[in-house]
């Protein structure tokens, strides 16, 4: 699976159901019927697309997004849910972080305290992460068998956020507004935020 066709795959199940329980059933059905090294390049594409997005500008946004709520597990299950609004909005993001407000999902949220939001409008996604090793599981009969194939290729798996910028003050009025003109706009902070 090249990565064209992980994103295909991946937009594909979009196109099925927007509900994300569906979406991994979707998902874990189709990645079932493809061979094993398909099933490793799934997993090495969703992570090797984690790292342009795994960054203190992104986590600022994503906490602009979340009024200050975006510790660094919500970040991490941030990432599989950003990736799987498909290649097109990833992208966009990748180039600015606060070119996260034109993404419909995050527009949706506008105008309501993520108290209100339900649990699958959240913009977290962390079972996308774990379909193909369960699939992958499965098919081996064995546990953790997809680590291992991926340790055989040589791939070091992360399971934290690793940021590769340089951090910020994402709880100060005066850097959000600076980064995240748009986002400020569209979630103004009511908690964690200094002058």
């Amino acid at each position: 699976m090249n990565v064209a066709e992980f994103w295909k795959f991946l937009e594909r199940s979009a196109d099925e159901t927007t509900d994300p329980a569906p979406r991994l059933d979707w998902l874990a059905y189709r990645l079932s019927r493809v061979s094993l090294d398909h099933i490793a390049d799934f997993q090495l594409h969703l992570e090797a697309a984690r790292r342009p997005i795994d960054t203190y500008a992104m986590w600022g946004a994503a906490n602009q997004i979340m009024d200050g709520l975006c510790s660094g597990d919500a970040f991490w299950y941030f990432q599989p849910w950003l990736i799987g609004q498909g290649q097109r909005w990833w992208h966009h993001a990748v180039q600015d972080p606060d070119n996260l407000a034109d993404l419909p999902a995050v527009r949706a949220l506008a105008g309501s305290s993520p108290w209100d939001w339900a649990d699958a409008d959240w913009p977290h996604w962390e079972a996308l992460t774990y379909v193909a090793p369960r699939v992958y599981d499965h098919i081996t009969g064995r546990e953790d068998s997809l680590d291992e194939a991926l340790d055989a290729r040589g791939h070091r798996t992360y399971s934290d956020p690793e940021p590769i910028d340089q951090p910020w003050d994402s709880d100060s009025l005066a850097q959000i507004t600076q980064r995240l003109p748009r986002l400020a706009r569209l979630f103004p902070r009511q908690h964690n935020v200094k002058p």
